[in-house]
């Protein structure tokens, strides 16, 4: 029975699944009988349906926090249905810090070491513990280790060897006790005698005035990755681009930010059907409705194609992108 996939994804594409299911225990996850092609989903924010999907859409809305103090560190263990911003504010309410810059980023618990999630400063990989999963083929549980989730800018494991092999169903997070602000972005510089919550107000009033609300204006968030190039890249195209925003990415390489390369070669604005390149923040493509797949498609290529004629830099989308029975990449031929 066809099921609207509308609700469920932030960017609202206006399609149907075949199948969905809502996962409420690790027990009925266990008992669940995959069957390809499915699709795991937490809240929907990093992931645009671009057309109707053949198969299951699995949601996770697995629920619990636990809280563990140790002599260093406090240990919390949330399950993967558990949204991720209440999970920072919840803690902060705790006196627990750590998280505070990554506040108001959307999604759960479970979504978000996928692409491990990071913002102003911190990733998430500096906190994780563990990560369980259910292994797909065998129904049991399996824990890695920080080590073991191969932890990158937006990647992991969960990208590439265990793609559609696992489920998390929980992720432990290690927060020290010695709390230790990380101001290094702009904005968050300004703030004297910084406490954990001076720092998560002033990240939610960042957000806020740059980033749309998913739930009152379509959007996927963040949609292309920072490109990360070399020094030498880099110094090539601080001759041509003196002002072009870059951040040291260990020793050999810088990351260079994306939303100002959308924004300098013009096309804040720019729409194609009902999707537009927000006006306050190029890094984002909202959906003012009435669009398809089709036209995301259409407009990720002129982005990618424009900024790599001016830049010679490859803009690779964050968001994930499923067509009719799986998670696809568009990219311009010329900059593979």
């Amino acid at each position: 029975m066809a099921h609207s996939l509308k609700p469920l994804h932030t960017f609202a594409l206006n399609n149907q699944c075949q199948h969905f299911v809502e996962i409420t225990s690790v027990e009925q996850l266990k008992a669940h009988r995959f069957s390809a092609p499915f699709c795991l989903l937490g809240e929907g924010s990093n992931t645009i349906f671009l057309e109707n999907y053949t198969g299951t859409v699995i949601k996770m809305a697995t629920k619990g926090i636990t809280i563990t103090e140790r002599e260093n560190d406090v240990l919390v263990s949330a399950a993967a249905g558990e949204n991720w911003h209440n999970l920072v504010s919840y803690l902060l309410d705790k006196n627990i810090a750590g998280l505070e810059n990554l506040a108001l980023i959307p999604g759960t618990v479970g979504a978000s070491p996928v692409q491990n999630i990071g913002a102003y400063g911190v990733e998430l990989a500096q906190f994780v513990e563990s990560i369980e999963y259910i292994d797909i083929a065998t129904k049991n549980k399996v824990t890695l280790t920080n080590a073991q989730c191969e932890f990158a800018y937006r990647d992991s494991i969960f990208k590439h060897t265990l793609k559609n092999k696992a489920v998390i169903t929980q992720v432990n997070l290690a927060l020290p006790k010695k709390w230790q602000p990380v101001l290094s972005y702009g904005p968050l510089k300004v703030l004297q005698n910084p406490t954990p919550k001076k720092v998560y107000e002033q990240v939610i009033a960042i957000r806020n005035a740059k980033l749309p609300n998913p739930y009152t204006l379509a959007n996927a968030g963040s949609f292309f990755k920072n490109p990360i190039i070399s020094n030498a890249r880099l110094q090539a195209l601080l001759l041509r681009f003196a002002d072009v925003p870059h951040y040291p990415y260990g020793e050999s390489h810088h990351k260079v930010a994306a939303g100002w390369l959308i924004d300098q070669a013009g096309l804040k604005g720019y729409a194609v059907a009902g999707i537009e390149v927000h006006k306050q923040q190029a890094l984002v493509l909202v959906n003012h409705g009435n669009s398809k797949g089709s036209d995301l498609i259409t407009m990720i290529t002129h982005i990618q194609n424009t900024v790599f004629a001016r830049y010679g830099i490859t803009l690779e989308h964050e968001v994930r992108l499923i067509n009719t029975h799986s998670e696809c990449h568009i990219i311009t031929e010329h900059a593979q």
